[in-house]
């Protein structure tokens, strides 16, 4: 081994592992390795950021754009209208339902495809009387077998399609990957469909009238020597921070107005919505000299009470009150935070939201937006202590409240699904039609060997843009800029794999402890190393490490490398142990209430089926 390859095998040892970690995001830890390879003289300088030109890095930006395009236009809200059943059983709604989103994977961002078809899902799960991890996970599944059967499927086909083009023979064609793909997608499908009732574990979520926001609700009523009279609700929110505690609502003449706007000032009579722990009420209430309502109507109650012993026989608006208080707690609590103007939602926090790894209060969320955070759900857990601080994770369902249009424009510019029932939107048939003959346009050009894909699927943005399907302002939003910084950052990282021979020494030594010179045991090594590496990191990052070595597993065995990469390519795709194998499998993570290690019933199985099917079929279709 020389020095060389003793680095950058010490440098691939902790990329992995702190892929695995999970501490960094991933685009970091690819930047950090590409700079230790600077750095050692593995890269050359002047190469270090080649990687984010590669033909795969681009190809990968114009998908999303335009899986972005079908989106925005209602084109795949149409097609999901026809094909899935109005009314029927729930294997046949699930099968409908799980076969578009393998459909629509093969042509889309798969995450995307999946952020479209889950609030459907939570529909279908409602009204099925089933728990809603029971058709989110394969939904899920489902979106992630589908992206393997074309080259713009998932990022790990680009990236093996490029690293075939590196060797010589050319780049894999649009659907290269379909024989293989197909076979793996269709058997896996058929297999989550029929066993997941029994294979998804029972995981009870309940929605948004299950949260317990109400634990710790309390009214406090703003009395004369309440240092509170006077105040905004901005200034009481930033004193009850110290308490963890919030203002989200407020009673004035006994009118109730739920999130009121930060900027209304307080007045004497007025009562104030506090959600707290109870460690932080009594310091909240003491601080701004806030006195319980319940204390309130207890005294006018007691005077009442004097009164009638006087022989007054004046009426007490408050007995009505007393009588309103034998309504059923949860029903009080709704009413005290919900009205006509004011809704909560759910809405699950995307892989790629950028709500994820900052807090509400980071954000503003409450002076900037008009919501309220009132729950986190988190795994299956409900949790409300520190909600301000708490920082958001992927996967997480939030309870929001605020105005509709409010919530809708902070879920589409933070990435957040909402959860609540929906009508898919009705399209404009021309943008539909249009975004659609674009993608089919661009998809043919690549498919039939025209132009390059990357040349073709420019030309489709270029052309969406100019036909106003995707909006010239927004055009990069729909990018999914950390993988691309991931993959433009690893591209030479795999290079100096290659060039130091480390790539081969790898190789040479699975050969010769595990295959033994048998090819087709080295071909079935290749897949479920890639498969086990792609459970634990990202997929186009395990697709970046295990092409070289692939590569140099077929020189070594004088062997074509094409199953090799295809082997890889299918591996990458196939995450079904964990939930941070895939994005997809992390988005379902809150909704469903799932749990780490919920995954693995499903998924060892199809892991196995997929090692059953992709074997044979890859020396059937690409012979050694």
């Amino acid at each position: 081994m020389t020095q060389d390859q003793a680095v950058i095998l010490a440098i691939l040892a902790g990329t992995v592992a702190m892929f695995v970690w999970g501490r960094w995001r991933h685009d970091m830890v690819a930047v950090a390795s590409l700079l230790a390879c600077v750095l050692a003289g593995l890269v050359p300088n002047a190469a270090a950021f080649a990687g984010f030109g590669h033909p795969a890095v681009v190809t990968v930006a114009c998908v999303l754009i335009l899986s972005g395009g079908l989106q925005q236009s209602g084109a795949v809200d149409a097609l999901a209208r026809v094909a899935l059943p109005q009314s029927a059983g729930a294997l046949t709604t699930i099968a409908a339902l799980t076969g578009l989103a393998t459909v629509l994977s093969a042509f889309m961002n798969n995450v995307g495809a999946l952020a479209l078809l889950m609030p459907v899902a939570v529909q279908v799960a409602a009204k099925q009387n089933l728990p809603p991890g029971k058709v989110l996970m394969p939904l899920a599944f489902g979106s992630i077998l589908g992206g393997m059967t074309t080259l713009i499927g998932t990022p790990p086909n680009l990236i093996v399609s490029g690293f075939r083009a590196e060797t010589g023979a050319g780049s894999f064609a649009m659907f290269d990957f379909a024989p293989v793909g197909l076979a793996v997608a269709a058997v896996g499908l058929v297999f989550v469909v029929i066993f997941s009732r029994w294979l998804v574990p029972l995981r009870e979520r309940a929605g948004a009238e299950g949260f317990e926001t109400g634990a710790y609700l309390t009214e406090a009523r703003v009395t004369e020597k309440s240092k509170a009279q006077g105040m905004t609700l901005r200034e009481i929110d930033k004193v009850l921070e110290e308490a963890d505690a919030q203002v989200i609502g407020l009673v004035r003449n006994e009118v109730r107005i739920p999130a009121p706007s930060p900027f209304r000032e307080v007045t004497r009579g007025d009562i104030l919505i506090i959600e707290a722990e109870p460690e932080g009420l009594v310091s909240a209430l003491s601080t701004l000299g806030l006195k319980l309502e319940e204390d309130v109507r207890k005294t006018d109650k007691d005077e009442s009470s004097e009164d009638e012993a006087n022989g007054d026989d004046t009426e007490h608006p408050e007995a009505d009150k007393d009588s309103a208080d034998d309504e059923d707690p949860k029903e009080k609590r709704r009413k005290a935070i919900q009205s006509d103007d004011v809704v909560l939602m759910e809405l699950a926090v995307l892989p790629d939201s950028t709500f994820a790894g900052r807090s509400a209060s980071d954000i503003r969320l409450r002076t900037r937006y008009d919501i309220n955070l009132l729950a986190v759900s988190r795994q299956g857990q409900r949790s409300m202590a520190r909600l301000r601080t708490m920082t958001v994770r992927p996967g997480d369902v939030l309870l929001m409240q605020g105005r509709p249009e409010s919530l809708n424009e902070f879920a589409s510019q933070f990435g957040c699904v909402p959860l609540a029932e929906r009508a898919l939107r009705i399209p404009e048939p021309r943008q539909a039609l249009t975004a659609s003959g674009i993608m089919a346009v661009a998809v043919g050009g690549a498919a039939f060997g025209l132009v390059p894909a990357a040349i073709s699927f420019a030309g489709g943005v270029l052309a969406s843009m100019a036909l106003r399907v995707v909006s010239p302002r927004t055009v990069y939003n729909a990018v999914d800029w950390p993988v691309i910084v991931l993959l433009g950052a690893l591209i030479p990282v795999a290079g100096a794999m290659a060039t130091t021979g480390t790539a081969d020494l790898i190789a040479r030594a699975m050969l010769e402890t595990l295959a033994q010179g048998h090819p087709v045991i080295a071909l079935t090594l290749i897949l479920i190393v890639t498969m086990t590496l792609s459970d634990f990191m990202n997929n186009a990052a395990t697709a970046a490490v295990m092409c070289p070595i692939a590569i140099g597993t077929a020189d070594q065995l004088g062997a074509s490398a094409d199953p090799f990469l295809m082997a890889v390519a299918v591996g990458a795709s196939c995450a079904f142990l964990t939930p941070i194998g895939h994005q997809n499998n992390t988005l379902i993570l809150g909704p469903g209430g799932f749990g780490f290690g919920d995954y693995w019933r499903l998924g060892l199985p199809l892991e196995l089926i997929v090692i059953a099917v992709g074997v044979p079929m890859l020396l059937l279709v690409w012979p050694l």
